[in-house]
């Protein structure tokens, strides 16, 4: 189909992120150490995957969680700044993290601050509008549990996509997403041996899974046995952060014109090329103005 007429509706973390860029990541001992540089910005693997799907042209809407603070007010600017349509639901506080990077794409996020517990009211309104979609991606996250057990306990809806991340096969957050999804997607940050990770997966229910590898590039695995493998653009990498939600949201938007897995494969790594090379989650939120350099 068009992808001007594909509904995507994503439930799931948006914040406002304190980046910190290191030369090593900390070790844990009492010292001090010297920041490389530092910025503000949008955050959230649901406003990531948004960000990219717009790119391709979808039309997306991000249903999330957002206090009516000032993190809030940035996180509903750089959105709509990108051309990404939010629709904001009550919260006493936005999502916040303290994120400690370096250069080669190490990791340490801190929450500082989570959103307050959804009413049912607003459970309700988002499963209505994810019902409405052609897709409904529905992130880790405690809404995303309401939402899923839903799924699991009634009648079969519209298909939902799914982002495990560092799945590692066993932890108990993750069983009813994975159950409850058509396809889920993971990296292989907590596995040896992706193609045994994501059969695992199958065995659950989901017909699609694909395990991104960051240098390596992906692999994917279909309920039927087929196999596919692509590897990594070359990219003079700027920031790693949001590169697993491009691909996700490249893989997507190429599965909704119809490519067969060896085309969504190359078109999640064309797309993740995009986070890679800005350092933002999409080069679309820093032409919004409203984050702060890198020093």
């Amino acid at each position: 189909m068009p992808l001007a007429d594909a509904r995507v509706a994503l439930c799931g973390p948006a914040s406002w992120n304190h980046l910190i860029l290191l030369d090593r990541l900390p070790e844990p001992v009492p010292h001090m150490q010297f920041a490389l540089g530092d910025r503000h910005t949008l955050g959230g693997t649901s406003a990531g995957k948004a960000l990219h799907l717009a790119d391709r042209g979808v039309d997306v809407a991000l249903h999330a969680l957002l206090g009516a603070d000032d993190d809030g007010r940035r996180v509903a600017e750089a959105l709509d700044a990108a051309g990404v349509r939010v629709e904001a639901y009550p919260s006493e506080r936005t999502e916040r993290h303290a994120n400690l990077m370096t250069a080669t794409g190490e990791r340490v996020s801190l929450y500082l601050a989570t959103p307050s517990a959804a009413s049912v009211d607003t459970i309700d309104r988002i499963d209505g509008a994810l019902a409405g979609a052609d897709v409904a991606v529905v992130d880790l996250s405690e809404v995303g549990v309401a939402i899923v057990h839903r799924r699991l306990t009634g009648a079969a809806g519209v298909p939902i996509w799914t982002d495990l991340h560092d799945y590692d096969g066993t932890a108990e957050f993750h069983e009813p997403f994975l159950r409850a999804a058509d396809v889920v997607f993971m990296n292989d940050d907590a596995t040896d041996d992706p193609w045994a990770l994501m059969q695992s997966c199958l065995d659950r229910g989901p017909r699609l899974a694909v395990c991104t590898r960051g240098a390596q590039g992906a692999v994917a695995l279909a309920a039927s046995g087929e196999r596919a493998t692509v590897a990594a653009v070359p990219v003079d990498v700027v920031d790693t952060n949001g590169a697993g939600d491009a691909f996700f949201a490249g893989f997507l938007a190429a599965s909704l014109t119809g490519e067969g897995l060896d085309g969504c494969l190359a078109a999640g790594a064309r797309q993740a090329v995009v986070a890679l090379s800005s350092e933002h989650l999409h080069p679309a939120v820093a032409a919004g103005g409203v984050t702060s350099a890198l020093r």
